[in-house]
């Protein structure tokens, strides 16, 4: 697609800084130019671990507060990343992070987790008719690490491609709509290696520890990117998105820790899995577009 006015991104997301720390270079990238980037954010990330130890009181051991405050972050993320069209799936605060794995919080009424899958999905149909993106990165069937919000907004971001596209669908939220290309966040092994032996070299990164590579979401084979996204000048603006987050994410440089202080990288490119529809580049290149190959 030639001219980016036309082309519309559409992003879904479990928690708010998910989208900085995996599409940060991407979302500011394709904003930068005029695409329509339309971020979704499935719940407010409401048993996150807070870092600052002034804002420790809305843990929701405490005062339960900080899905609300979360709301405050992500919006100025946004603004760093200059992306103006942002929502949350059914509305704020509709479902509700289901906590780590195997922990009681998934059973909890109303947890994301515990919402059959086409309930969810409903909610993400009126937003694909409406927006109409020909365009979807969302996470692949493990959610890049296993957190069940994850693994679950993958299977509503999957659902709802689908049902958007039948026209006995639920006609009542719009027109039918099908989207060409759907992307899963991915990390090369090649990179994750590279990125972090540069970090373990860095005497004066000053964390407590690296994370080993495990705790990048989505790394997977080389030979399994289809995309990568160069984001290097919009890095700064990507590290800016992430500090935002301040009660999930401290920015440290060209690094990041979140609530474990163990040191990651910041990767000013982005790279991603073709899941559906066809390639925009030769066999065995890369593509450099993820509109790449899209005609209308």
């Amino acid at each position: 697609m030639k001219d980016p006015s036309t082309r519309r991104l559409l992003l879904v997301h479990a928690h708010p800084d998910d989208e900085s720390i995996n599409n940060g270079v991407t979302m500011a990238r394709y904003a930068a130019v005029g695409a329509q980037v339309t971020l979704v954010t499935c719940t407010l990330g409401e048993e996150g671990e807070v870092i600052p130890p002034d804002l420790a009181h809305l843990a929701p051991d405490r005062e339960d507060q900080l899905g609300p405050h979360r709301i405050g972050e992500l919006a100025a993320a946004m603004k760093e990343l200059g992306v103006t069209d942002h929502r949350f799936l059914g509305g704020p605060g509709r479902f509700r992070d289901s906590g780590m794995m195997g922990t009681e919080q998934n059973r909890r009424e109303g947890a994301f987790w515990a919402t059959p899958v086409d309930d969810a999905a409903g909610h993400l149909v009126e937003i694909i008719r409406s927006v109409r993106p020909q365009v979807l990165v969302t996470y692949d069937p493990t959610g890049g690490y296993g957190h069940p919000d994850h693994i679950q907004a993958h299977r509503v971001a999957m659902r709802a491609v689908e049902l958007a596209a039948e026209r006995a669908y639920r006609r009542d939220l719009g027109e039918p709509h099908t989207i060409t290309k759907v992307y899963w966040n991915r990390v090369p092994r090649s990179v994750a290696e590279e990125a972090f032996a540069r970090l373990h070299a860095d005497a004066d990164a000053g964390f407590v520890g690296i994370a080993p590579i495990e705790d990048v979401p989505g790394v997977v084979d080389d030979a399994r990117i289809t995309a990568e996204i160069d984001g290097t000048k919009y890095a700064e603006r990507k590290a800016a998105a992430m500090a935002a987050h301040a009660t999930q994410i401290t920015v440290v440089g060209t690094n990041f820790v979140l609530s474990n202080r163990l040191g990651q990288p910041i990767l000013a490119t982005e790279y991603y899995e073709l899941a559906q529809g066809a390639p925009g580049a030769p066999e065995g290149e890369r593509e450099r577009d993820l509109f790449a190959g899209v005609t209308g």
